[in-house]
Formats: structure tokens, C-alpha cells, sequence
């Protein structure tokens, strides 16, 4: 977990068994991941480069699933 901290700076701010810090971590992953991939869905109608923007797309949604899973580690204590 520590390797992947410098990856996910958003959860720096989440602090073990404080509900207020995780739920801010995750509300900005859905948000950006939402905002990103709605961009991406009008950027991938272009036929030429459509499919990059769809990788792109997938790529970043994995980064928030990935975030939002090692904030609510964080939140747990599963990493120290």
C-alpha cells in the first residue's frame, strides 16, 4: 500500500475510522471518474480516435475503482 500512496494523493486525507474523510475521497473519485468518462463518451464518437479515448476512458475508470478501494483500506486500517 505504502508503494501506491505517491499514485492516490486524494488519499492521503483519508484518516482510519474517520467516516467524513472517506466519504469526501470517494464522492471526488465518482465525481471525476463521472465528469472524465461523460467528456470521453462525447471525445469517442470520432471515428478515427474513438477507440484511444475508449482505452483512455476504461483507464481512468480503473483508477477510480482502484482509488476508492485503497481509501476504504485506508479508512479500515488494512494499511499501516
Amino acid at each position: 500500500m505504502e508503494q501506491l500512496a505517491p499514485f492516490f494523493p486524494i488519499n492521503n486525507s483519508v484518516k482510519e475510522k474517520d467516516v467524513k474523510s472517506l466519504v469526501i475521497a470517494i464522492v471526488i473519485y465518482v465525481v471525476v471518474g463521472a465528469i472524465i468518462g461523460v467528456l470521453i463518451g462525447v471525445l469517442a464518437s470520432i471515428p478515427v480516435i474513438g477507440i484511444i479515448f475508449g482505452i483512455v476512458g476504461a483507464l481512468i475508470e480503473i483508477y477510480s475503482i482502484g482509488g476508492i478501494i485503497l481509501a476504504v483500506c485506508k479508512f479500515l486500517g488494512v494499511s499501516k
